[in-house]
């Protein structure tokens, strides 16, 4: 019997809704608590545990940690990119305040493990593009990217000094069929199916070039729960390890789509996010991930593609 129990908070985004699926399978789902802001749709309300809990209240999280007797902590809560560029005090309030609470309740004992994501959001524009490296120049341009680099300093500082067992990863750009785009500057590549399916048309809001890293949802799953689960001697880097599947552009995208769709087409519109994009790498080594703790991720675009048109192909069938 597995003792882990384990606690999701922002659980019912696009990570966090197939992550809960996956763990719910390995654990079962009465050891998975999975909680958000509010509550989720009746189908995830109904598999398993779920409490209504706002990550940046420490007494919320601490009662469930108490009442379920947590182990683990996914902490999945944030504002992402283009949202946090809207509201810039909000998105800091949430994405650094929620990783205080969860790293105090480790170091005070509470639980035992961390999650903690990670984003290519902490390089900027001085980061060398190609083949970006695990250690190298920092210096994220946008609200999200800033607190994604002050919590990966603050996950070293307390691994370092109070022995917190926390693990991270920095996401690339990540493409889903079951949740809809929520507002990352990578998002394209999964509204570019949905209107390639409806319309066969898309307006993309980066250039044609844009060449960003990307990850297929199930090698990012794959991916955060094969961190978690070997052995803690394993864990080389302690503010958060680079990952990467592939790299492609809007204009690439568009070609596979047109393999299975002849007649979508691809026009282009840039708006605020392409400074955004600008910014980040158009490749990442992830040699230490792999090295360390043995990460490979299986999708191309190739398959990719074929999957988003095929899983969404019903939805906006005539």
């Amino acid at each position: 019997m597995l003792k882990s129990r384990i606690l999701v908070l922002g659980g019912c985004g696009q990570l966090g809704t197939e992550l809960v699926a996956h763990l719910r399978a390995q654990y079962g789902a009465k050891k998975v608590i999975v909680s958000d802001i509010k509550e989720a749709d009746d189908e995830m309300m109904a598999q398993g545990p779920f409490e209504v809990i706002d990550a940046t209240d420490y007494s919320q999280i601490e009662d469930v940690v108490i009442q379920y007797e947590i182990t683990e902590i996914y902490l999945l809560a944030a504002m992402l990119s283009a949202t946090g560029e809207k509201f810039p005090a909000k998105a800091w309030q949430l994405n650094m305040t929620s990783l205080f609470n969860v790293l105090d309740l480790a170091k005070d004992g509470k639980i035992e493990k961390v999650f903690w994501p990670s984003s290519i959001a902490v390089f900027g524009e001085s980061t060398p593009k190609n083949n970006t490296p695990q250690q190298t120049v920092m210096e994220p341009s946008t609200v999200y990217g800033i607190s994604k680099l002050a919590g990966e300093r603050w996950c070293e500082y307390y691994h370092r000094k109070y022995g917190v067992d926390v693990r991270s990863i920095r996401y690339p750009g990540l493409i889903s069929y079951k949740t809809a785009p929520g507002g990352g500057t990578t998002d394209y590549a999964v509204d570019i199916f949905h209107k390639a399916l409806k319309h066969d048309c898309y307006v993309s809001f980066l250039n044609a070039q844009s060449e960003l890293p990307m990850m297929y949802i199930e090698d990012a799953i794959r991916a955060t729960i094969a961190i978690m689960n070997v052995p803690r001697s394993q864990i080389k880097v302690h503010s958060s390890y680079n990952l990467a599947a592939l790299s492609f552009t809007p204009e690439q995208l568009a070609a596979e789509i047109k393999k299975h769709r002849p007649d979508f087409q691809i026009s282009y519109d840039p708006d605020f996010r392409q400074e955004i994009a600008d910014s980040w790498p158009n490749s990442i080594d992830d040699s230490e991930a792999r090295n360390d703790w043995g990460w490979e991720h299986k999708f191309g675009i190739e398959e990719i593609t074929e999957i988003m048109l095929r899983e969404l192909g019903p939805v906006y069938a005539k």
